[in-house]
């Protein structure tokens, strides 16, 4: 029974997570109520309470997932191609996950806000210079090319591209518009002799899994 008990209150959890995330990605922080939050959740307002304390806990725990989509966890991304193939990645998870969509929406708003919080973006870029270090190190990238440049560059981009996609299209053109980063940023970075060992549309592997998952 205990176990029963505890499975219940974690599909709740999880339901109200739904919730939040679908009215916040629709209507914002401010505009989006407890009452909105419970009715995407299909739970009451005790239910909720009894998982968050607040509207602003709800809303800290959808930034945390997005982090987590941005920077997973024990995960090392190394060389050109398997950062493509990760943007690629992160740009699907904005196409078809609500929560990572939210996240996103409420770290954009805090900005605007000014209480903003660079915590997901200084760890992205981190990542993305070490894994330009590495290919700078085997010869991926040319030598003369700041590393900690273009990993700031490439965050700032994809963040533009993204909503800008969002703005225009629904998300619905953002592959492709992605694919036009790497196609202007790939022969300012590599070395032309190996520009032809990589693929601004991501890996074949990688597009292979995302008409898996669309059949």
């Amino acid at each position: 029974m205990v176990r029963v008990r505890q499975e219940r209150a974690e599909a709740t959890r999880q339901a109200i997570l739904d919730g939040a995330a679908t009215a916040f990605d629709s209507a914002g922080f401010g505009s989006t109520s407890l009452t909105d939050i419970v009715r995407h959740a299909g739970v009451t307002k005790g239910a909720l309470y009894f998982h968050f304390q607040s509207k602003e806990s709800l809303a800290e725990a959808l930034v945390e997932e997005q982090f987590l989509a941005v920077n997973p966890p024990s995960t090392t991304v190394l060389g050109v191609q398997s950062l493509i193939d990760r943007s690629h990645q992160l740009a699907e998870e904005l196409r078809v996950n609500v929560r990572v969509r939210a996240g996103v929406r409420l770290i954009l708003e805090r900005g605007l806000l000014g209480d903003a919080d660079p915590a997901a973006y200084n760890e992205w870029s981190e990542q993305l210079r070490e894994a330009l270090a590495f290919a700078q190190g085997r010869g991926d990238v040319r030598p003369e090319v700041n590393v900690a440049d273009v990993a700031v560059y490439v965050v700032g981009a994809f963040t533009g591209i993204q909503i800008t996609s969002h703005v225009r299209t629904g998300r619905a053109d953002l592959h492709d518009r992605l694919a036009d980063l790497w196609r202007l940023l790939l022969p300012t970075i590599v070395p032309a002799r190996r520009l032809h060992r990589f693929d601004p549309e991501g890996s074949e592997e990688l597009r292979a899994g995302f008409a898996a998952i669309a059949d």
